[in-house]
């Protein structure tokens, strides 16, 4: 199978591409400042890697950052996707969203890093728990990975203190 790689980090199915990227380049940050907290963080992109880094802080109730992306999937007939990551031995949050909304439930699934050590890691549409403002929802619909309009990555879990997350690879895998 033929794979093609449409920025730095994400791969695609070639079979199903059209002429436009289906990945954005643009990542937002959402932080738990839209609830009144205070933590930060920013993204970065190198030639090579995605950087997410920042302080998660407790103060004001908050204890959340996050960054996401608008994607198109349709088509691509995965079903599975691959991570590969460089984490400082916190644990973050693979969201991914189905819907447009940006407040709407997203599917999660939380993964250990180890510090400083490359780590490949790999998803099944069953490893995803839907959930909404981190409350897991009673219905749990499995996840088709040809409707995702959103990929984000998160830390919470009151892991207060300086993180970082580096990731070198988004596949989407058939």
């Amino acid at each position: 199978m033929s794979m093609k790689q449409l920025s730095s980090l994400f791969v695609f199915n070639a079979l199903f591409l059209t002429a436009n990227a289906n990945a954005s380049l643009n990542w937002y940050v959402v932080n738990d400042s839209v609830m009144g907290g205070v933590s930060n963080s920013q993204v970065s992109q190198t030639a090579t890697s995605l950087i997410f880094k920042g302080n998660v802080s407790l103060e004001n109730n908050g204890g959340f950052a996050s960054i996401r992306t608008e994607l198109d999937t349709q088509g691509q007939n995965a079903s599975a996707i691959a991570l590969r990551v460089k984490g400082d031995g916190k644990t973050y949050q693979l969201r991914l969203r189905t819907s447009d909304y940006l407040d709407g439930p997203a599917y999660m699934h939380s993964f250990n890093t180890t510090k400083n050590e490359w780590m490949d890691i790999h998803f099944t549409q069953r490893d995803f728990t839907l959930t909404f403002r981190g409350r897991v929802l009673e219905q749990q619909p499995t996840i088709n990975f040809n409707d995702i309009k959103q990929l984000g990555f998160l830390i919470a879990g009151k892991q207060e203190g300086e993180f970082k997350l580096e990731v070198s690879k988004i596949e989407f895998k058939s």
